[in-house]
């Protein structure tokens, strides 16, 4: 009997290995490429899982489709809010009517949402058809579970982890962007918001070693990234369950000090571990864009109690003020919650509040949403929902309004902008990004993706930049 690999990523690869042979097989029966598509639904997370997802999927021989009618659908769930799951079940219908018509397709469902029992139940009982369901915790298993569901009988293939230790790197990864890519930094999430499924669903938070992060973005650089986004659920609380002691900011230098590596974004830090030694190297390294995304979920001390979010709305303001102090032009964007459970006018005022002191380049709002599993689930005040739809429209029109306000300052200036790709909407422009996350529109070739040129912004149109190039 061959013998199968023990560790990890070598397990993985072995199956790879295998699986080439079987899908070249596949193809050749159906007389053609197989293809593959994965939705991916939720956060920067899941995406970079997707990205890993892709690339065993093109390593073993599956060609990118650009839609569902494919053979092999992935579905990377997010359950953060209740339309994600429903937006999920409004299209796995249609796979199972696609999957019909097309004897060589697979379906796979896996994400956040796959970490809920009563979901796999769901799953179990509705949709037989799906072939493979697994969570958050084993993503890297994917060149086994696909290589388990050919060779067994035609059965669901269901493989959920309750919760892991193991941090498994170093896959095959297919990127939308050949500049720019996101590494992650810490997974899970310690936590717990009162209203937040996350930690459940992805367990509790663990570090990468900061060699292996270094590592990772060099590897990187050499393949011609010039940004990178260090991602985890809360990455200011950076470097638990580390050996050797190493803080977010100390990780941040060490990143900063990649040759060939020009911009460094981070997403998401937690107000409540903001520290000043962040701050400090922020002010200092020329690479870290001006742009912190700060979420303040509400803008009540009360309602933020409720949440678990371990500050106050003074504390904020604090935090923000000594940001906007220390690092001059940097752009400020938040996430805010409305409708919580208990939630009074008095307390949305707050909220509008902050939004006016701290004038947030943008805010992306959402009505509070009900999760199975979390403590808020269980408190009884529930707003009305006719209070919570007004008071979140009064939000926007706040929020816009800050927006405008914030992006305009920059009207005239000069800035440096990442060419991110052709602009959609009107031939012969591109599109790319300002150190602080704003879009902007300008003429240019299509040769200029992917390089950081200087560029006048000419008009805010509230959200994005016209401009015009000033070099190549």
């Amino acid at each position: 009997m061959e013998f199968i690999p023990n560790t990890e990523p070598e397990r993985q690869y072995w199956f790879m290995d295998r699986l080439r042979s079987m899908i070249a097989e596949e193809a050749q029966r159906a007389g053609r490429d197989l293809t593959y598509c994965i939705r991916t639904f939720g956060c920067q997370m899941n995406a970079k899982d997707s990205e890993k997802l892709a690339g065993v999927l093109e390593n073993i021989g599956y060609k990118e489709a650009d839609s569902e009618n494919a053979d092999f659908v992935i579905y990377n769930t997010c359950t953060v809010r209740e339309n994600a799951n429903t937006r999920v079940y409004g299209r796995i219908g249609y796979l199972g009517t696609l999957k019909a018509k097309n004897p060589f397709m697979k379906i796979a469902l896996c994400g956040c949402m796959m970490q809920e029992a009563h979901e796999v139940e769901k799953v179990k009982k509705s949709y037989r058809f799906v072939d493979i369901v697994f969570g958050t915790h084993n993503i890297f298993k994917l060149a086994e579970l696909i290589y388990e569901k050919m060779n067994s009988e035609n059965k669901q293939l269901i493989d959920i982890w309750e919760g892991t230790s193991e941090i498994v790197e170093d896959l095959p990864s297919s990127r939308k962007f050949d500049f720019k890519a996101g590494i992650n930094i810490t997974y899970g999430c310690d936590n717990f918001c009162t209203y937040c499924i996350v930690p459940y669903v992805r367990g509790r938070e663990r570090s990468r070693k900061p060699e292996d992060i270094v590592k990772e973005a060099k590897e990187l650089a050499a393949k011609g990234v010039i940004e990178v986004m260090l991602l985890g659920q809360n990455v200011n609380s950076y470097g638990k369950g580390l050996e050797e002691h190493c803080s977010f900011a100390e990780l941040l230098k060490k990143v900063c000090e990649v040759e060939g590596i020009k911009r460094v974004r981070f997403m998401t830090p937690h107000p409540k571990d903001f520290s000043d030694e962040v701050i400090e190297v922020m002010k200092n390294e020329p690479k870290i864009c001006a742009h912190v995304h700060l979420p303040v979920q509400s803008g009540s001390s009360a309602i933020l109690k409720r949440m678990n979010r371990h500050y106050a709305k003074e504390q904020y303001l604090t935090l923000v003020e000594k940001i906007k102090r220390e690092l001059p032009g940097v752009a400020l964007t938040t996430d805010i919650i409305v409708g919580f459970p208990g939630e009074t006018e008095e307390d949305f005022l707050d909220t509008v509040d902050v939004v006016r002191k701290c004038g947030f380049d943008s805010a992306f709002t959402f009505i509070y949403s009900k999760r199975t599993g979390t403590p808020a689930a269980s408190y009884p005040d529930e707003v009305p929902e006719d209070v919570v739809k007004d008071r979140f429209e009064r939000l926007l029109a706040v929020c816009r309004e800050e927006s405008e306000k914030a992006a305009e300052r920059l009207t005239g200036k000069t800035a440096e902008v990442l060419v991110e790709g052709l602009d959609e909407g009107k031939s012969g422009m591109l599109t790319g990004r300002l150190s602080n996350n704003l879009l902007v529109h300008f003429e240019g070739c299509e040769n200029l993706i992917g390089k950081i040129l200087k560029v006048k912004l000419d008009e805010c149109k509230g959200f994005y930049y016209l401009g015009s190039l000033l070099s190549e």
